[in-house]
């Protein structure tokens, strides 16, 4: 691929991080049911496993309150994995923490979609 072209996705995909923090991307269940793969899951930063129906459940909890502030990612890197699949790299500046996430998304004719998401705690 080009790299104009992956420079392209990059700036799609960086708009979208922190990913679910992005209130303005949907915070109803049909919306994270479309932005995330059916077999989407995570690894959070815990080290815990997460699959997609308790992702979403947390998160629509979390969305019946109000935001707390903005939280930025820098250092961003991307790679594309396969036809339609990249990988986006960042680090999540947090008030008690930085951490280290990797998502991997597909591009579908819908829209951008989740399909694994990890987060590390930088010691």
């Amino acid at each position: 691929m080009p790299s104009s072209n992956l420079e392209g996705i990059l700036n799609e995909l960086r708009a979208r991080e922190p990913i679910f923090h992005r209130r303005e991307f949907g915070t109803s269940r049909e919306d994270l049911l479309r932005m995330t793969a059916d077999d989407f899951w995570e690894i959070g930063a815990s080290g815990k496993i997460y699959d997609r129906e308790f992702v979403i459940s947390e998160l629509l909890e979390r969305y019946k309150s109000p935001e707390h502030g903005d939280l930025t990612c820098r250092d961003f890197s991307i790679r594309q994995i396969a036809e339609d699949l990249y990988q986006l790299n960042c680090v999540l500046l947090q008030p008690e923490r930085l951490t280290r996430r990797t998502t991997l998304w597909r591009k579908a004719s819908a829209g951008w979609m989740i399909v694994f998401h990890q987060g590390t705690v930088i010691a």
